[in-house]
């Protein structure tokens, strides 16, 4: 994947213009942020790009051929949409291996060694269901990005997470940047936006209200 382009996107949903004549191009080898407050379009937008649902009208173009039409669905795809939701019973490894044994694309040691870049232990035998929702939320960073997908998402990763996870997801996000995958991540909270993106995109009403580029500190302050 080199390019993903939205060309006038609007959703309508229920009446309600949720996307409203969006239009944006994003890279691969490089980290896009979201940032609005909540309803601003920033999940919404994440499910188009997805191929998550459709555009109302206008289009989205993953290297020149169009969601919904010649392609149903990006090629090579992680994400994380708002709450991560595994299987109870499962360990964190366990729930990474049963996903894993899809597509067959990773091996065991390559899990165990994603567990540990976001800070849980593999061995760990706690099921899921005991996890707090800071454990939830790495695992399911991990999730999104345990495959190398060319395009990883990521609805607001920093959710639950203390200073070191944080971190941690920066780390992750330029290590997923170093080997050319486009990385696109929202957050209501700019300042941990402009720490973390090359880009950053600012959404009101389902529009760009702002484009913002590296280094942010004069626009946002």
């Amino acid at each position: 994947m080199e390019t993903i382009e939205c060309k006038d996107v609007t959703k309508i949903i229920k009446k309600n213009k949720v996307i409203d004549h969006l239009s944006l191009t994003l890279h691969a080898g490089q980290i896009y942020g979201l940032q609005g407050i909540n309803g601003s379009g920033k999940t919404m937008l994440m499910r188009l790009i997805s191929g998550l649902i459709y555009p109302t009208s206008g289009s989205i173009f993953i290297d020149g051929e169009e969601l919904g039409k010649r392609l149903a669905f990006p090629k090579s795809l992680g994400l994380l949409l708002e709450n991560p939701a595994f299987l109870d019973p499962y360990t964190g490894f366990q729930n990474l291996h049963q996903l894993a044994s899809i597509k067959r694309l990773v091996n065991d040691d390559h899990l165990r060694e994603v567990l540990r870049e976001v800070g849980l232990n593999p061995d760990d035998r706690r099921p899921y269901r005991k996890y707090s929702l800071g454990m939830k939320q790495r695992l399911g960073i991990a999730a999104a990005y345990m495959e190398n997908p060319d395009l990883v998402i990521l609805d607001e990763p920093t959710n639950a997470l203390d200073t070191d996870g944080i971190e941690l997801v920066k780390k992750i996000l330029q290590a997923q940047k170093a080997r050319g995958a486009l990385v696109l991540i929202s957050c209501h909270d700019l300042e941990i936006l402009r720490h973390m993106s090359d880009e950053i995109f600012v959404l009101e009403d389902g529009h760009v209200k702002a484009h913002l580029f590296a280094p942010f500190e004069e626009e946002a302050s």
